[in-house]
């Protein structure tokens, strides 16, 4: 790609996908055991939202209360996630990573950060201060539409 070219986000789009797929296999080198990869997902949702309650976290989920309940029954017994009773309201519990959930998922970002930089490594310094400059505003971005789109973002049409 050259830097007059302006490619059309449907190309970046499948370039991406591509790029999350080979991600995917590139930290698939590093083991999620013991959870399962809907465990995995939850805690990278507490990660990003402590606190939350079931509701909430099912929403984020797009999946059922009973099915998101067990999950974090699991986590629970595995010692990753603490339900604690909501000080406004006592029959809504708020979910948090325990300690034993953050240092997890620390470790597990860590052993994924070294598989990617045998990667990145590889590249010409330029294009890693490219990719970086691209994945910056791509976050942004994400997150601000995440943000807006977030159920009590107060957003949504009625």
């Amino acid at each position: 790609m050259t830097a007059f070219r302006r490619p059309e986000p449907d190309e970046v789009a499948r370039v991406t996908t591509t790029a999350v797929e080979l991600l995917e296999v590139v930290w698939g080198r590093t083991s999620t055991a013991p959870t399962s990869a809907s465990q995995l997902r939850v805690l990278h949702i507490l990660g990003h939202h402590n606190g939350i309650n079931l509701r909430t976290l099912t929403e984020h989920l797009a999946s059922t209360p009973s099915s998101t309940s067990r999950l974090c029954d699991r986590l629970q017994a595995a010692g990753f996630v603490e339900r604690v009773p909501s000080p406004e309201n006592r029959r809504e519990v708020r979910l948090h990573l325990s300690g034993r959930g953050r240092a997890f998922l620390a470790d597990l970002r860590a052993r994924r950060e070294r598989e990617l930089q045998k990667v990145l490594a590889d590249m010409p310094a330029s294009k890693r201060i490219a990719l970086l400059e691209g994945l910056e505003s791509f976050c942004a971005t994400a997150a601000t539409q995440i943000h807006d789109d977030a159920p009590d973002s107060g957003s949504r049409s009625a």
